[in-house]
């Protein structure tokens, strides 16, 4: 087990280099082909493994302090490359933006992640979530995947704009979203931007479904603006948003990117992981029996609410656990800013630094048997006893993910609500295969389901 605090510049690090190049691709087939087991591959060959990138050269942070360390420096190593495709989608929102004008969003925005305005947004996610699993049948076969994103798409909307989104264009806006999502993947790892700009039926899909999914948010951005009613969602909180110093409020454009992103996240990446969970429970019998004896003693056949979350700890291990397994977000990248020396190497200016949530999770030196699903490595002494920074799921520093604990409280009441009446059988004959795209998605997990 490596120390859990390590200051990067009272060590000595060890670095690689990435075995198996190619003359001229380098290591680009590998990531095409393989990506995830080739970056949980790179931590044995150093703290920092130097990968070819085509001609280009980059490195990959693969000890959590290397990792803290340019997560909690964004001036060194700054946003780039990818970030720049997403905003076609997501414009220069909080997730994209950089240096002032990011550390400007966040002190505005922060205040709509208040915990006393998370317990607001999710007073209705369970009911949401009877509402749709009432429709299902005992004995009939659902891909999970499809399902929790059709019902995370429903609790995004109705966290957002509370009222006002119909069931088809909500259903509308989920198409869409699906379509410009994987777009944005296609156009990120095509980094020439030639395929992009060719009229075909793809690139035309893409086009239409990114113009009419921001058509719907400016419309609900619009009505809202014509009432001062506070409604008690996440629009009416970032309409009234002020700047703590300036008074500087969001207009229609940086609303607009705001909301998009924020649908974007809070149906994509929180769907994925509960298609992950229950995968698992339905995998792993003495961890379902846990999670329904739980739900069980804390709930009483009773719909759950946010007060009841301190009663479910194992649910909330087995998500954590989960998103070790699993992280949404399975490699991003930042670029060196200047000429900066990290892991005992000289890093020219411009140069990619890559970072994998994923390798970090995978990683024996971590977390022993890091391929054992083991939701009590979260429990009591064995949690104080994970290294700093090496469970990554929402990311570090100033550009965390904002909207963290929101999706952790949306995905235990879920988690929760289905397990109280419902088991979840992978079908005979499936099989997990995860698919890295712009996040890490479960792929088709057909489940058959039971009452219990």
């Amino acid at each position: 087990m490596l120390p859990s605090k390590t200051s990067v510049t009272d060590r000595s690090w060890r670095a690689g280099t990435a075995p198996g190049a190619l003359p001229l691709l380098g290591h680009v087939p590998a990531l095409w082909r393989r990506p995830l087991e080739f970056l949980a591959s790179l931590p044995a060959h150093g703290d920092l493994v130097e990968v070819r990138l085509g001609p280009a050269r980059a490195y990959l942070a693969a000890h959590p302090e290397l990792v803290r360390h340019v997560l909690l420096n964004p001036r060194l190593f700054d946003k780039g490359g990818v970030f720049d495709k997403a905003r076609q989608l997501l414009g220069n929102s909080l997730s994209v933006s950089r240096g002032e004008e990011h550390r400007f969003q966040r002190r505005l925005i922060q205040p709509a992640f208040h915990p006393t305005r998370i317990a607001a947004y999710t007073t209705a996610v369970a009911a949401d979530t009877r509402t749709v699993t009432d429709a299902w049948r005992a004995g009939e076969t659902r891909d999970i995947g499809d399902a929790m994103h059709s019902l995370l798409m429903r609790v995004a909307a109705r966290t957002l704009f509370s009222t006002g989104l119909d069931e088809a264009t909500v259903e509308e806006a989920r198409q869409c979203l699906r379509t410009v999502s994987h777009g944005i993947y296609k156009r990120t790892v095509a980094p020439l931007g030639i395929m992009e700009k060719l009229p075909t039926p793809a690139n035309r899909a893409y086009d239409h479904a990114n113009a009419r999914l921001r058509q719907i948010v400016a419309d609900m951005i619009a009505v809202r603006r014509r009432s001062d009613e506070d409604h008690g969602d996440l629009l009416s909180t970032l309409l009234r948003a002020e700047h703590p110093e300036t008074g500087q409020k969001l207009d229609d454009g940086q609303l607009l990117d705001q909301v998009v992103t924020f649908l974007v996240a809070g149906s994509e990446t929180t769907a994925s992981t509960l298609a992950f969970v229950f995968h698992l429970m339905g995998r792993l019998p003495e961890v379902e029996k846990r999670v329904h004896a739980e739900v069980d003693a804390a709930l009483g056949g009773r719909t759950p609410v946010h007060e009841d979350l301190p009663a479910l700890p194992y649910i909330r291990n087995v998500i954590t656990e989960t998103l070790r397994l699993y992280p949404p977000s399975w490699m991003a990248m930042r670029v060196a800013a200047e000429d900066v020396e990290l892991g005992g190497r000289k890093v020219p200016a411009g140069t990619m630094i890559l970072y994998s949530p994923y390798a970090l999770h995978h990683n024996p030196d971590l977390f022993p048997d890091p391929e054992i699903f083991d939701a009590d490595r979260w429990a009591g002494e064995r949690a104080a006893q994970v290294p700093r920074g090496a469970l990554l799921p929402f990311g570090a520093g100033s550009h965390k993910c904002i909207g963290d604990v929101l999706a952790l409280t949306e995905t235990a009441l879920i988690v929760a609500t289905v397990a109280a009446r419902w088991r979840l059988r992978p079908e005979p004959g499936s099989a997990l295969r995860p698919e890295p795209k712009a996040t890490l998605e479960p792929g088709p997990l057909p489940m058959v389901l039971e009452r219990r």
